[in-house]
């Protein structure tokens, strides 16, 4: 029988929880959708079963925050005017977007071709108009409402830019299912211009988080796994380039498709090779942080989800170039991504069982800190 303290005891263990915890859905679809076109044989009932999870977990996901918002409508306008948190709501833009295009992707084989599609135009759908509303609104409440300092950037500030840059990659997945002409057409540009705006900002924002690392110096010991979170543009826009080759033959007149062939190779090979260079510096900082005491947070998840993006960019590259050397690139990038999953997904269960991960800030970390801190949930104070 449910008692009336029953949902009173749900509702209070769901307020710390935040916006990032989006990130452990998007790392557990990327799995799926990554290892579906490696080179070596992945088992095909293993990835829909991971993409089964995913999708349990965006679900479960999406009522616990509800009911965050419904209980906790005072620390959920906290969230929004945390500089350091509401980045995050470009989490949930990319979950929705994440699992939708692991429906197409492997999800149909366990659902089916026609129920995959209509999740997925739900999911693209969601997920696209929130992503625009954070790319957006993240970056006006910083500029007007939010106090920050050019020594508080962190690759956190990415987030809501990064993910109409999910739409792009992910949106062409739906062209071929559209009437042909102008929908096909539309959609695939449509699909471009979020590349171009998702890539413009992102130049924009990453000279202040690369500056703050030289002038001030490392993140804190919590926030150090987030200087992955710059491959996620990269990965991610390497990817989108080579989808829109992929898909625009027969969508966008002849000139333009070619266009698209030349950009997925020109694009994409630079920007692969930088993103192979931010990884060794991002590993570095990691192997510091961790011989200095690093433990387990929430943000263990950014070991996840933008790893995969690189998989993917390898993967499209290997296509598009014939360079075996991109498919040992893409494996080797998708154990790196399957072994982080694994280690963050042990921890998150553990510390949920424990209430550790779902507890209020500690006392001691209430008052003023020179630097900011992030707690085991993942939340700053």
């Amino acid at each position: 029988m449910v008692t009336a303290a029953q949902p009173h005891r749900r509702a209070l263990a769901v307020r710390h929880l935040g916006p990032n915890w989006y990130a452990s859905v998007m790392g557990t679809a990327i799995v799926a959708t990554a290892g579906a076109a490696l080179p070596v044989p992945v088992p095909r009932a293993l990835l829909t079963a991971v993409w089964a999870l995913s999708l349990a977990m965006l679900g479960t996901l999406l009522a616990a925050r509800a009911l965050h918002w419904t209980h906790h409508r005072d620390q959920a306008r906290a969230h929004l005017l945390d500089p350091a948190t509401a980045p995050f709501y470009g989490c949930l833009s990319m979950a929705l977007l994440a699992v939708g295009g692991g429906a197409l992707t492997v999800g149909r084989d366990w659902i089916g071709t026609e129920a995959a599609v209509a999740l997925d135009v739900v999911l693209f759908t969601a997920g696209t108009a929130i992503g625009l509303a954070a790319a957006v609104a993240v970056p006006y409440l910083m500029a007007v409402r939010h106090r920050v300092e050019p020594g508080q950037a962190t690759p956190v500030w990415l987030l809501p830019l990064v993910a109409p840059m999910v739409s792009a990659a992910l949106g062409p997945l739906l062209v071929p299912y559209l009437p042909a002409g102008q929908a096909q057409e539309t959609l695939l540009l449509a699909c471009f211009a979020m590349f171009g705006l998702s890539l413009l900002a992102t130049l924009l924002m990453l000279p202040l988080v690369f500056a703050r690392l030289v002038t001030v110096g490392p993140l804190p010991l919590a926030l150090t796994p987030t200087l992955f979170l710059v491959l996620g543009p990269l990965g991610q826009s390497t990817t989108a380039v080579g989808k829109f080759a992929e898909y625009a033959p027969g969508v966008v007149p002849a000139p333009y498709s070619q266009g698209f062939d030349v950009l997925a190779v020109l694009y994409g090979v630079p920007v692969m090779g930088f993103a192979v260079l931010w990884l060794g510096f991002a590993t570095a900082h990691v192997v510091r942080a961790r011989r200095q005491g690093m433990r387990f947070a929430m943000t263990w998840w950014a070991f996840t989800f933008p790893v995969g993006t690189c998989v993917t960019g390898a993967e499209s590259l290997a296509r598009h170039t014939g360079l075996v050397v991109y498919d040992g690139l893409a494996v080797g990038l998708y154990a790196l991504l399957v072994a982080a999953w694994l280690v963050a997904g042990a921890h998150t269960a553990r510390g949920l069982l424990s209430g550790a991960l779902l507890a209020g800030p500690r006392p001691a970390l209430a008052a003023p800190l020179p630097v900011t801190v992030r707690t085991r949930s993942g939340a700053v104070r």
